[in-house]
């Protein structure tokens, strides 16, 4: 059995925290998957996940297959500069407001440690903040109170991680505007950076106050700090300018990934050019890879980037979240539970609880047992919602409204069923 043979190699049977699915007794095993489909041990599922963020075109994407089918031709790994790299730099800079410069990378852990390197580089400070619940990757420096997985398995900061360097993070509660001016004033001139995830995806999904992202921009440039943006999951989701240009707030350096390498490894760090200019070889702020840059990623996350310049994947994945949000409130009205269902462009995730969700506190307040209940119940319909309330649902421009009311349709017999059961 192929999940006894990975228990027997990898610790805990799987190569990421988030896909051991804990509350099942084995995890997903794909076969393959195709539009808004996954196709598993379990048969085939309406897929919500989408890799976690990456797949705004759906499985296996026509143009990006033939893209990477075509490169595939022409090897795949040279070490060398390649026109594929140029044109999806160009492209991120024509889109994001704060990216002047950019330096890809393999990994969005990679790229929101070397922006944090970058900014200390730049003000020549120590010390960052981060938001309690933020997810950046899994370096030493931002894995404190992280969100996603290490909030789903309980640790909130992991092992290994010396407690020098976990003094030279300041975490802060989200959304909190006084609780982040406390903190301003009292790391004074040793601030480097603020690093923040202008929509929180990673303990959930909580949208920002607008307020809030304002006095991050305000104050860092008070106390001449850097503010950095982590779009790892929003770049390119909440539409071609991110966050960024939805909200009208534009950070010193913007870290992306997920979605620009069309769902092949990808990370990158950018923002202007006198910051970017210290990354070596151009300054002193060392970073290398062999697989930066890796042709594959650059040609998938072109051809990716093209559709969404098209603007129809933004108008079928939007409409089939908001369906989706609306969808779920009312099922879970009818069958009498309260439920708290957030969106934005889309993304949404829902929560059994009442009143609302703006912090993390409040995600810890709803019933994660019956969201893990209602997520196995799916499993048994057809659908895959994903895995962990501390996680957020996508949709695609795959999720047309065929698909989205299959997805009901097959979600309202899960709601029945979980009324019976509870979360027992």
């Amino acid at each position: 059995m192929l999940w006894d043979r990975a228990r027997a190699i990898f610790p805990g049977g799987v190569n990421s925290p988030a896909r051991a699915l804990r509350h099942l007794q084995s995890p997903l095993i794909a076969e393959r998957g195709e539009g808004a489909y996954l196709y598993t041990d379990r048969g085939k599922l309406v897929d919500f996940c989408m890799g976690f963020g990456p797949l705004i075109l759906g499985h296996r994407p026509k143009p990006v297959l033939d893209a990477v089918k075509a490169w595939l031709e022409r090897g795949w790994l040279y070490a060398m500069l390649t026109e594929p790299e140029v044109e999806l730099g160009e492209t991120i800079i024509r889109h994001v407001p704060s990216v002047k410069k950019i330096r890809f990378v393999s990994t969005g852990t990679e790229a929101t440690m070397n922006a944090v390197r970058l900014a200390r580089g730049y003000t020549k400070r120590d010390v960052i903040i981060k938001f309690e619940g933020n997810f950046h990757g899994s370096h030493d420096y931002v894995l404190v109170k992280a969100g996603s997985g290490a909030a789903t398995w309980g640790i909130p900061t992991s092992a290994g991680i010396p407690a020098d360097v976990a003094k030279l993070t300041v975490v802060v509660p989200y959304n909190d505007v006084e609780a982040f001016r406390k903190a301003i004033r009292e790391v004074g001139d040793r601030l480097a950076a603020v690093i923040v995830e202008p929509v929180a995806g990673n303990y959930g999904l909580i949208i920002p106050d607008i307020d809030f992202l304002k006095t991050l921009r305000e104050e860092t440039e008070r106390v001449g700090a850097l503010l950095i943006f982590d779009e790892v999951i929003t770049g390119f989701r909440l539409g071609l300018s991110g966050a960024q240009g939805r909200f009208g707030v534009i950070p010193d350096i913007t870290t992306l990934g997920k979605i620009i390498g069309g769902g092949f490894p990808i990370g990158a760090f950018g923002g202007r050019q006198e910051v970017m200019d210290l990354v070596a070889p151009s300054g002193p702020v060392y970073n290398a890879g062999t697989f930066n840059a890796h042709p594959v990623s650059m040609v998938a996350g072109l051809a990716t980037l093209r559709e969404l310049e098209r603007g129809y994947p933004y108008e079928v994945a939007d409409r089939a979240a908001e369906k989706m949000a609306r969808g779920l409130e009312d099922l879970a009205g009818r069958y009498g539970f309260d439920v708290v269902v957030k969106r934005i462009s889309s993304m949404f995730q829902l929560y059994f609880k009442r009143g609302d969700v703006k912090t993390p506190q409040d995600v810890r307040e709803s019933n994660e047992k019956l969201y893990l209940k209602l997520h196995e119940i799916a499993l048994s319909h057809g659908v895959y919602l994903t895995p962990s309330q501390y996680e957020v649902n996508f949709t695609s421009s795959m999720h047309t409204d065929e698909v989205v009311n299959e997805a009901l349709q097959a979600l309202e017999l899960a709601f029945r069923k979980l009324k019976l059961v509870g979360s027992s």
